[in-house]
């Protein structure tokens, strides 16, 4: 791949949808493990604290001493609620798949409110005092969401289906609940600011782009809308090799949820020849031990079919075969 300059072309940003996601796994302790494991049997049970106030949801350490608190307290399935929100399109994830209120519920024998769903048919059926009661899960695990929401007081019937239950961890069966797994999810539509749908475009075209600054001269990858040295529009665009050094690296050795490459494997910083900021990408084609500072490397690409706009067209970087960059040569690029 050759260097030099293009001309801006003005096309329409690039935008996707993004889903970034994971499992939090929590261990949960002797106190939110009593409370959990009194939820998968439809009890609620609460702690009390050195003001002899009852907590509910149980805390682990007293609000006012910060000691450890032992004293659990059963309290009742109905409470009063304290204050509401009513939620019209519900995100998925959410207790209930229909319009329903965020409230918080103080139960009977409680001196604390606790966060959670009340299922009415729209808001006017709502108002701070009224009394509600547990709907429980059809299947309870040992989850925040054994109670599934709350209805008013006088329903004889339940309301409309419930949600799937969440994940639990494994255990023996009638082992104690000792882990809790929430699912936590940010989806939204990114839209990309026009320097970045250029690189972007040029990456399905097998190039790499940068920008570079009018005053300081240096050229960033992924290009930006201005320079963070001078806070001047880097509209001068650069067409960068795909060639470069390896700044700085790590070893990855421990496996993890979602991980595509089996460890050991290592993680770069890659400096593309021509520019002034690494990115990180995947060092491959050599022992993981191998790897090292001022090694130089060369884009992997993946076959032409599979390219689009990612930077995911190059699989990976591996060894060139050429001696390595003097440390002088990328130190302030550390």
């Amino acid at each position: 791949m050759s260097t030099g300059t293009n001309p801006v072309s003005p096309q329409a940003p690039l935008s996707a949808p993004l889903d970034v996601g994971f499992d939090y796994t929590r261990s949960l302790g002797p106190v939110l493990g009593r409370f959990v494991n009194a939820l998968r049997e439809r009890r609620i049970e609460g702690v009390r604290g050195s003001d002899g106030r009852v907590h509910v949801p149980a805390v682990e350490y007293d609000p006012v001493t910060a000691r450890p608190l032992t004293e659990f307290v059963p309290v009742a399935e109905v409470g009063t609620v304290l204050s509401w929100s009513w939620v019209a399109e519900p995100l998925e994830g959410q207790p209930l798949p229909r319009p329903f209120a965020w409230a918080l519920v103080r139960l009977d024998g409680a001196d604390t409110a606790m966060l959670h769903a009340v299922d009415v048919p729209g808001p006017e059926y709502l108002r701070t005092g009224m009394r509600v009661r547990v709907r429980w899960a059809d299947e309870p695990v040992g989850h925040i969401r054994d109670i599934a929401c709350f209805v008013p007081e006088g329903t004889r019937s339940e309301p409309g289906p419930l949600p799937a239950p969440p994940p639990v961890a494994e255990r023996a069966e009638g082992e104690p609940v000792s882990t809790v797994i929430t699912p936590v999810h940010l989806r939204y539509q990114h839209s990309a600011s026009p320097e970045e749908s250029r690189y972007l475009r040029a990456l399905a075209e097998g190039r790499l782009l940068g920008g570079r600054c009018p005053e300081c001269r240096k050229v960033y990858v992924p290009p930006r809308g201005a320079c963070p040295t001078d806070g001047v529009p880097t509209a001068e665009e650069v067409e960068l090799p795909d060639t470069g050094i390896v700044t700085t690296f790590c070893i990855v050795n421990v496996p993890f949820l979602g991980q595509r490459i089996k460890p050991p494997y290592v993680a770069a910083y890659i400096l593309l020849d021509g520019a002034d900021i690494a990115f990180l990408h995947l060092v491959l084609g050599c022992e993981a031990t191998e790897v090292r500072m001022g090694m130089r490397v060369r884009a992997a690409w993946k076959p032409r079919e599979q390219w689009w706009t990612t930077l995911e067209n190059i699989e990976h970087f591996e060894p060139t075969g050429e001696p390595d960059a003097a440390y002088e040569s990328f130190a302030h690029h550390l």
